[in-house]
């Protein structure tokens, strides 16, 4: 059990190492990057297929999880929090149920590529709600906080 959580991690760290590459992301935040990125998919792995709770609960609170890293990575390294998010994400895009639609309509099974592209529009949708709330709770908790000590919070 605990050598497939290890596997799993290690071929997200390396999937979301080549989309940092890929996306020239500066060289000294891939490896941080890269763990917000496989910190994600074994919280999605284990929320979805070992819990078994829906796929939406589960990129939900891994989308939240990927963008809780990188807020903290960007205020470690001093760089957006976008050089850390975009490649972290990359692991949870739901490509395979995308590819599962699409191959459904050509092959016109019309209820099964309904049922692949309602489950792609709901982890899509997920994926966005996560970074979106934490987006929004830092927001808030950090204005609050620096109000506090006379300075204002711009996004």
């Amino acid at each position: 059990m605990l050598l497939e959580y290890i596997t799993y991690f290690l071929a997200a760290f390396i999937a979301t190492i080549g989309f940092g590459i890929l996306y020239n992301v500066p060289t000294r935040t891939i490896f941080a990057s890269s763990i917000a990125g496989a910190a994600g998919w074994v919280i999605y792995y284990y929320l979805s297929f070992e819990l078994k709770l829906d796929y939406f609960v589960g990129a939900g609170v891994a989308a939240f999880t990927v963008a809780n890293c990188s807020q903290w990575f960007a205020r470690y390294y001093r760089m957006p929090v976008i050089v850390f998010a975009i490649p972290g994400i990359i692991p949870l895009v739901p490509g395979g149920s995308a590819y599962n639609m699409m191959r459904a309509f050509i092959e016109g099974n019309s209820n099964l590529a309904f049922m692949f592209a309602t489950e792609t529009f709901l982890v899509s949708g997920a994926i966005a709600l996560g970074l979106s709330v934490n987006s929004g709770l830092l927001q808030v908790l950090s204005s609050k906080t620096l109000n506090r000590r006379g300075k204002r919070y711009l996004p």
